[in-house]
């Protein structure tokens, strides 16, 4: 059954975008349509009627920003910027939008008027919008002395061009008198006194500040909704030197740098991080970890969480249509507490350990997980936790299809699931006759990029009582067969298996978790009361049937050994049964007292309950659960640093067959770049001037790479200074 188009009345050859847009193009024009008929149009070369298209018809919500970026030919954080300047300010906030534009000659007139207004005192930034030129045009004249700063202006360019070199750096840091690297005397004073609420970034022109080129995420990151989400949740921290924004940025930075603890911040020299910070230093260790439990003191970890998700949601919602649902068991390698066991499946073990269950969107990028109390079941954490959470952020008329693995398989619970708007891709479970050869065709699909060959073919299969599946199945050289079911009758069956198939994507995210961010670091030793309701196995019932168990190995070695006796009876002497047994007499009361033992230790064994609250087998005080609040917290940096790279990792597809591999160790070294940091209060201007990599394919990466980053014109928290970026 196909379901019917949203959008009855548009042209043929119209591109569907979403469900309530569609573009019709041709050789000058574009025109969109909705479910009513045409809504917008333009010439292919009218910027600001492009911008508007974009800005507008992502604040109505008739497409996302990725979908319509793709259509209009530019990044989907460009959409983005037009959405936001959009709705503050119209279609005038589109119009003066800065507009990256080739340097060209200035002038004799625009020359005059830009020499004037820089005596004025107005930064290079300003002047360029007032003269209509690009901003390098400016700063090109300067350079070439065809434009002069003011005196006062000239000798503060010249000072910040005196950049500190590291030598130099590392002498004054050592040489500090309140600590390594603690040059800001009157501001930690005024914050040990409580009277500064938190010390303001201010940066110094410093050459090769090492692992400075993480200022390249810094954007991605603020576009996770790091710090808005931050400040909503948890307003500021309590007056301090480090405030609520120095320590949310040096945690996501050491995501992103693969510091993968508090303690390894201790390897790092502190005054390097510092610049990076716009501050002296680095906080050390005790006192990060001292932050982290004042931020674990509030418990809004998990509103943390939701905010971000809610962001995520909002910024991308196209991305929701199939979700990936899986559980990640972290184990506990210590022996002080007590916790429920789980199957450790990469150690072939099952040991003490926690288990997440993780929901990622379409792309693998993660957007929330739960964690199960006592290592419950999918299933069960579907129903309570995850299911409610996935209606709350997509609306109650939105379907949804769920892709897990065979854990999750139960017919019963998917036709419930399907009335409730959620549809499922999972694996069959159990045995199942195979189809004969001709049942499957040769089926061509893209996966990663790459052309593969799939052998198909589908059913319907009746599983319940008015219940329905699609069954398609995949035949594998081995001549194996791959059974695939689904609830979905709306799309190809090409479509079913390669989204099946293409959960090895969250696979590997915490493949890629585990080693790049320490998914499964335990960031703190403290524990906290765990529910003593919760039912887990009888214990009793464990010692009974081990007790039984060691009863029949008796009675059965008693047992044989009887038979054994009989078959060799010489009837010679004993011919009647009633002569053998009077002669294993003794032999036959201990196997009658045997079973009797058994049948006693069996009717116990029945008596007992299946399970029974934990505070019937341990004490109240060893019912604990290793503490949330941190781990939580700490894994919302974690993820957005993940996050962050999938943005970015856009960027470099042109530069990178195998982009999801190559270009994330591609910005995992250009995060540990150092640079130049070069400050210009004047101009409103922070460059960051990275140093070359290895290759010239990264360089040339590398240089596109900042190019559109420059064009987001993001400015460093807490200051007027924008980023720009420059490659040596």
């Amino acid at each position: 059954m196909m379901l019917q188009s949203r959008l009855p009345f548009i042209p043929e050859g119209a591109k569907i975008i979403s469900d309530n847009l569609a573009l019709c193009q041709d050789e000058e024009t574009s025109t969109f349509y909705n479910a009513s008929g045409p809504i917008f149009s333009f010439h292919k070369d009218d910027t600001l009627a492009k911008r508007t298209a974009a800005g507008m018809l992502t604040s109505l919500g008739l497409a996302g920003p990725i979908a319509l970026a793709k259509e209009l030919d530019v990044h989907r954080n460009t959409v983005t910027r037009h959405k936001n300047q959009y709705q503050e300010g119209g279609v005038e906030a589109l119009e003066d939008a800065p507009r990256i534009r080739e340097p060209y000659k200035l002038s004799e007139e625009k020359q005059e008027q830009a020499q004037a207004l820089l005596n004025r005192g107005m930064a290079q930034r300003k002047v360029a919008r007032e003269v209509g030129v690009s901003e390098g045009t400016i700063r090109y004249a300067i350079q070439q002395g065809r434009l002069l700063k003011p005196a006062k202006n000239r000798k503060r360019a010249s000072s910040v061009n005196e950049l500190k070199r590291p030598l130099e750096r590392a002498r004054e840091d050592a040489d500090g008198k309140g600590g390594l690297a603690v040059k800001r005397h009157r501001d930690r004073a005024l914050a040990s006194a409580g009277c500064l609420k938190e010390a303001a970034p201010k940066f110094m022109a410093a050459e090769a500040v090492r692992m400075a080129g993480v200022l390249l995420g810094l954007g991605a990151l603020l576009n996770q909704g790091l710090l808005t989400a931050g400040r909503k949740v948890y307003g500021e921290l309590r007056n301090s030197y480090f405030g609520l924004r120095s320590v949310f940025l040096i945690l996501a930075f050491m995501a992103l740098l693969r510091i993968k603890s508090a303690e390894q911040l201790s390897d790092e020299a502190p005054g390097e991080l510092g610049l990076i910070l716009g501050l002296d230093r680095a906080p050390e260790v005790k006192t990060l970890r001292r932050k982290l439990k004042e931020l674990a003191g509030q418990e809004m970890a998990s509103e943390l969480a939701a905010e971000l998700t809610r962001g995520w949601v909002e910024n991308e919602p196209e991305r929701l249509g199939y979700l990936y649902v899986d559980g990640h068991v972290r184990p506990y390698n210590g022996r002080k507490h007590k916790l429920p066991k789980a199957q450790v499946a990469r150690r072939r073990l099952c040991m003490p350990a926690t288990t997440d269950f993780w929901v990622n969107d379409e792309q693998a990028d993660p957007l929330f997980y739960v964690t199960a109390a006592a290592n419950d079941s999918l299933l069960s954490m579907m129903d309570k936790e995850i299911l409610p959470e996935v209606r709350r952020l997509v609306g109650k008329k939105r379907r949804v299809t769920l892709i897990f693995d065979r854990e999750g398989w139960s017919p019963d619970t998917f036709k419930k699931w399907y009335k409730d708007g959620f549809d499922v891709i999972t694996y069959r479970k159990g045995t199942y006759e195979a189809w004969p050869e001709e049942c499957f065709m040769d089926t061509e699909v893209t996966v990663c990029g790459k052309k593969v060959t799939y052998r198909l073919g589908q059913r319907s299969v009746k599983l319940r009582k008015d219940f329905w599946m699609r069954e398609v199945r995949r035949l594998c050289d081995s001549g194996h067969q791959t059974s695939v079911m689904s609830t979905r009758q709306d799309v190809t069956m090409e479509h079913v298996a390669l989204r099946m198939f293409s959960r090895w994507t969250q696979e590997n995210f915490f493949r890629y978790m585990r080693h790049e961010f320490n998914l499964d670091h335990l960031c703190t030793y403290d524990v906290e009361a765990a529910d003593p309701e919760r039912s887990v196995p009888n214990p009793a019932r464990k010692v009974m049937k081990k007790k039984l168990g060691k009863l029949k190995q008796q009675l059965k070695k008693l047992e044989q050994e009887y038979g054994t006796e009989a078959f060799d009876n010489p009837e010679s002497v004993r011919r009647t049964m009633r002569g053998f047994k009077i002669s294993q007499g003794k032999l036959g009361k201990q196997i009658r007292a045997l079973r009797k033992q058994c049948r006693k230790v069996k009717a116990s064994l029945d008596s007992l309950p299946e399970r029974v609250a934990v505070k019937e087998v341990m004490d109240e005080k060893e019912i604990v659960a290793l503490e949330r609040e941190r781990k939580v917290l700490t894994d919302q940096f974690k993820m957005v640093a993940y996050r962050a790279e999938s943005s970015l990792l856009d960027l470099l597809e042109p530069y990178f067959a195998r982009c999801n591999q190559e270009g994330r160790k591609f910005l995992k070294a250009a995060f540990r770049l150092p640079a130049d940091l070069i400050p210009d209060d004047d101009g409103q201007l922070l460059t960051v001037r990275l140093y070359s990599m290895p290759s010239h394919r990264e360089n040339k990466a590398l240089k596109a790479l900042c190019e559109v980053v420059n064009m987001e014109e993001i400015c460093y928290p807490g200051t007027q200074l924008r980023l720009v970026f420059e490659t040596v």
